[in-house]
């Protein structure tokens, strides 16, 4: 079969690694030279810690379990299986690592609730004061910014690829063909579109009503820290933003530890990842209002500074980089992405949200068996 898939972030090319990897030949195309969106500003995180019990949960795994099998064959994904560390601060945010440790499915996520002490002697660069950590031993993380291009080298190889950067999909020509910005028609035996967070122009006449939102957010990555961080880390704030930790421990923390008021106006979490060139990935914030600022603010900035010098217990390296992105979100947020056929053999897979980098190698994977490939 010959599979057209729109889209070279980390969606797209997932959905072209399962196709070639399936025997098929694959046209990529993408409106940019290469992916430049949300798929290369995010942390790599795989993320499976505070994945929500259920379809979430068993995605998460199943992608955690495809990321290291795609990595161990293409090595210059980094893909490590760092764990994770969400360090707590206060007698309520340990209260919620507790009861999270607690849950049933805990073991299948690899917690494990810390005293300070066996926290740093997992990751030693954790010298600053707090109670514990909530350990959780399936996290992982990969490279984000050079992903997708080791990626395309390796399906390159297979000699059943090619990819078409700076073209623009602008309209779906009959069945399974769509037509660029060069007028050149592409027709195969099916189309995947996986647009981002394009919601326009094409997108939007396919589905005038797309339950789909967009969302802003700011991120920073430091010079090299001089020192290991051999794990992901959290602060209890991720507690509030991810769904895996609701329960009544997290209500009594809403209820009488309110957010710093930085972080409460740009909801925020500190999620902190190191590079392979040393360097800490920190973040983040998140704004749903449209129309978004265009300007980099940077309370945020200074706020994460301190967590982060918090927990370490030392200066943070110098911020070499500042940034923000935009990701597709559905807005149920209890789905894990929005795919629909929109024409016959066309199919539209948009809206993970902050699960695309580490869910998407299982929703491609779902997407593969629905097209019967």
């Amino acid at each position: 079969m010959r599979i057209i898939v729109v889209g070279a972030g980390v969606l797209g090319s997932m959905h072209a690694w399962h196709a070639i990897e399936r025997g098929h030949e694959v046209v990529h195309i993408e409106r940019e030279t290469e992916a430049r969106g949300a798929s290369v500003r995010n942390f790599g995180l795989v993320w499976v810690s505070g994945r929500a019990a259920g379809d979430e949960l068993s995605t998460a795994l199943r992608a955690r379990e495809l990321w290291e099998e795609i990595g161990a064959q293409v090595p210059e994904l980094g893909f490590r299986p760092n764990g994770s560390l969400t360090v707590v601060r206060t007698p309520a945010e340990l209260a919620v690592a507790r009861e999270t440790a607690d849950r049933p499915d805990a073991a299948v996520r690899g917690f494990e609730l810390l005293t300070a002490d066996e926290a740093r002697r997992i990751n030693p660069a954790l010298r600053g004061e707090f109670l514990g950590a909530l350990w959780c031993e399936r996290d992982g993380a990969v490279e984000p910014r050079t992903a997708q291009r080791a990626l395309r080298v390796r399906l390159e190889a297979s000699g059943r690829y090619t990819f078409l950067g700076g073209r623009e999909i602008r309209e779906v020509v009959g069945d399974r063909a769509v037509r660029d910005d060069h007028g050149e028609v592409h027709t195969g035996d099916a189309v995947v579109l996986c647009t981002g967070a394009w919601l326009g122009g094409l997108v939007r006449e396919l589905v005038p009503d797309l339950p789909v939102r967009r969302v802003r957010l700011q991120m920073m990555q430091t010079a090299p820290l001089g020192e290991a961080l051999t794990t992901s880390v959290a602060d209890g704030d991720s507690f509030r933003y991810y769904p895996g930790h609701a329960g009544a421990g997290l209500d009594a923390l809403n209820a009488g530890q309110p957010q710093h008021p930085t972080a409460a106006e740009h909801r925020m979490q500190l999620l902190m990842v190191q590079r392979r060139d040393g360097g800490l990935t920190i973040g983040d914030t998140h704004e749903y209002d449209q129309p978004f600022g265009f300007d980099v603010v940077e309370d945020p900035y200074e706020y994460l500074t301190e967590v982060v010098e918090g927990i370490l217990g030392r200066p943070l390296p110098p911020v070499r980089r500042r940034w923000a992105g935009v990701y597709a979100q559905c807005t149920d947020t209890g789905r894990i992405v929005h795919r629909q056929q929109v024409r016959d053999g066309v199919w539209l897979v948009t809206g993970p949200g902050g699960r695309g980098m580490t869910c998407s190698p299982a929703i491609a994977e779902t997407t593969a068996d629905a097209l019967g490939l």
